[in-house]
């Protein structure tokens, strides 16, 4: 993710080209799915939206490094998906 900005001009935020194409346009399609049909992302990005200001782009880019880090999580104890690990900062 990746901001051009100074002080008098605010950029836009877009998916840089760092690392594996293959892996971050998967990624990037997954949120967008996931926001479609998964009850916990789509509160998650609400959340993102309204409670922190953040455009909806910058959610999205929040809900893959989220996501990125929930499957190396999840491949590395060998457990399935759980809501509730999900939603855990959402409820503080």
């Amino acid at each position: 993710m990746a901001e051009r900005s100074s002080g008098k001009y605010k950029g836009q935020i877009k998916l840089t080209k760092r690392g594996n194409s293959l892996l971050r346009k998967h990624l990037y399609f997954t949120v967008f799915h996931l926001l479609s049909h998964n009850r916990a992302f789509q509160a998650l990005h609400k959340h993102n939206v309204e409670v922190k200001r953040m455009t909806k782009m910058q959610s999205m880019m929040k809900l893959i490094g989220k996501l990125a880090r929930m499957l190396v999580a999840m491949a590395k104890e060998g457990q399935e998906f759980s809501v509730d690990k999900a939603q855990l900062p959402l409820a503080a």
